[in-house]
């Protein structure tokens, strides 16, 4: 089974499959969790301490953190091999072929995008809320003041309330929108879902769910930065 897994191609795209199924899981619950900022500072704060250095909260961020590991590696070996099985086509003059999306055939330098920006979120959240507390800290120094650990809405406030991480966040947003309208519907075409007739739904599956994330996501960067720059207090 480790064989099949490691060795053949069938097997790397299932486990970039699985770890990509769960890993979606996880950005719809994260997404939904920070849109609750928006409407109520005690709500989302509430959740943050629920999510702190508790065990369960530290156990799914090992976890989350090995499913990460896992696909970006797995996706490194199915880029490598197709490089290789490529051979000297890859240097003939790259024609566009039909059905196949700019996404698709980007997936590599996405995701080195999509790790980039979830680099710059753990620096700028995680090493400042879960990070102390397993330090044994409580506060962190953000901007020349002190915030509780578990002050996730101030330290929403803050970081958006700076443009150019605005501009950073929503970068990382729209690589994320473009990895996912390829890899939601190609999880389901590993498993062998996709035939003629649920090709086209998947596809529209994949586009809805991307599009949902990107907007709850970017909904919360611009409601934040907007509220910090017009002087907006609700």
């Amino acid at each position: 089974m480790n064989c099949f897994l490691y060795n053949s191609s069938v097997g790397k795209k299932l486990v970039m499959s699985i770890s990509g199924c769960a890993l979606v899981l996880f950005i719809l619950f994260h997404m939904s969790m920070n849109l609750a900022a928006i409407f109520s500072a005690e709500a989302y704060n509430m959740i943050c301490e629920l999510l702190g250095a508790n065990w369960y909260a530290l156990v799914g961020t090992a976890g989350l953190a090995a499913l990460v590991v896992v696909h970006f590696a797995y996706a490194l070996l199915l880029t490598i091999n197709n490089y290789r099985a490529r051979g000297k086509q890859r240097y003939a003059v790259e024609t566009k072929e039909p059905g196949v999306s700019w996404a698709s055939k980007n997936m590599l330098v996405l995701g080195v995008i999509v790790l980039g920006g979830l680099l710059l979120h753990l620096s700028h959240f995680w090493a400042k809320m879960q990070l102390v507390e397993i330090l044994g800290g409580h506060e962190s120094e953000v901007g020349g003041q002190m915030i509780a650990a578990t002050d996730g809405a101030a330290l929403i406030q803050y970081t958006f309330s700076q443009w150019y991480n605005v501009v950073l966040y929503l970068v990382w947003f729209a690589a994320l929108w473009f990895h996912l309208t390829h890899g939601v519907w190609s999880m389901f075409q590993t498993a062998g879902w996709a035939n003629d007739t649920w090709y086209p739904r998947l596809k529209c599956i994949a586009q809805l769910v991307s599009t949902i994330i990107f907007l709850g996501f970017a909904a919360v960067v611009v409601v934040f930065f907007v509220k910090a720059n017009c002087g907006c207090c609700c």
